[in-house]
């Protein structure tokens, strides 16, 4: 009886553990195939999720807009059509130095690098897109400004599309004030009657197109008011701006800028014209702008009723703009 006994124990053992080992191989065929389940709906999710991804892509590179008219928000001496976009700082550094030929040139003053016309440092911001704002301080040109503080709001009205809109279009007005110690000699601008004399403003409406990848054209009708001028001048002028970018590569490109200056009927003014060109290489983060102009000051109020140099005498300088950005969170 105790032989039958163990026997049936040894047959119920071998029929237990051959029920657990089938019932092992159910749980990990079941867990294989909710494994297997697992990694398609991963798979179906990342594919999906690179679909969406690719599509987003798509979206952007086939956008409407036309950017990128110009690589700055300046030209060489003006502004351009182009905005710093939301939450971007902008720090720029512009320099001109002297005369290269002519009677205050040549080699005694190493062709103009002895001397410096002006100097100017600022900051500028993009408050919307759309909307820009900057303040800088130059040193002044001298004739008749010095110690000089800018400041400028800057709005877009219509940007090109690649189908639709035309052209883009800009407003943008400046203001600049000296607050150089006022001279005894009333004759002379700087005497400075009053405090708000020492003011000056302009108005601008600049219009731009790009044509293809390598060609933009900008005209920009400009108004100019300063509050105290010499009995021979006028408070008010306008002048009518042109700007050309060809570009050479994706990173560089040439730059012609020229303001013709009205005389208001029965005067005759003693600026010229202010003429520029310059080459523009684009880097990370980075605009540089190397220039040749007749203008020794810098801003709309300043080098549109105050350049008195001409080309043709060799009156004219080299200049160098760096700006750099910068993306906040």
């Amino acid at each position: 009886m105790l032989k039958l006994n163990n026997s049936y124990q040894v047959i119920n053992l071998f029929k237990l553990k051959r029920y657990t080992f089938d019932l092992m191989k159910k749980k990990l065929f079941f867990v294989f195939v909710l494994a297997a389940l697992g990694m398609h709906t991963v798979a179906q999710v990342d594919e999906s999720k690179d679909s969406l991804y690719a599509e987003e892509e798509y979206v952007e590179e086939e956008s409407n807009l036309v950017e990128e008219t110009f690589m700055s928000s300046r030209v060489i001496n003006g502004h351009s059509v182009e905005m710093l976009r939301k939450g971007v700082l902008e720090f720029r550094v512009e320099h001109r130095f002297g005369d290269i030929a002519g009677s205050n040139g040549g080699v005694q003053t190493l062709f103009g690098l002895d001397n410096s016309s002006d100097i100017r440092i600022a900051f500028e911001y993009g408050i919307t897109n759309n909307l820009m704002v900057g303040i800088g301080r130059s040193k002044g040109a001298g004739n008749p400004y010095t110690s000089l503080m800018d400041g400028f709001a800057k709005y877009r009205l219509l940007q090109q599309e690649k189908k639709g809109m035309p052209f883009s279009m800009v407003l943008v007005g400046t203001s600049s004030m000296s607050y150089a110690k006022a001279s005894s000699d009333e004759s002379l601008v700087q005497n400075y009657p009053k405090f708000g004399h020492r003011f000056a403003y302009c108005a601008q409406l600049n219009v731009a197109r790009k044509f293809g990848e390598r060609l933009s054209v900008a005209i920009m009708p400009t108004v100019v008011h300063r509050n105290y001028v010499l009995q021979s001048d006028v408070n008010t002028l306008f002048a009518l701006g042109g700007a050309l970018r060809c570009g050479l590569t994706s990173k560089t490109a040439i730059l012609l800028e020229y303001y013709h200056c009205f005389n208001p009927s029965g005067t005759r003014l003693m600026n010229t014209n202010s003429l520029g060109i310059a080459f523009e290489w684009i880097t990370f983060g980075h605009n540089f702008t190397i220039n040749l102009t007749n203008s020794r000051g810098f801003g709309e109020t300043q080098f549109i009723p105050y350049t008195y140099e001409d080309w043709l005498k060799g009156q004219f300088r080299l200049g160098f703009c760096i700006g750099r950005k910068y993306q906040g969170e």
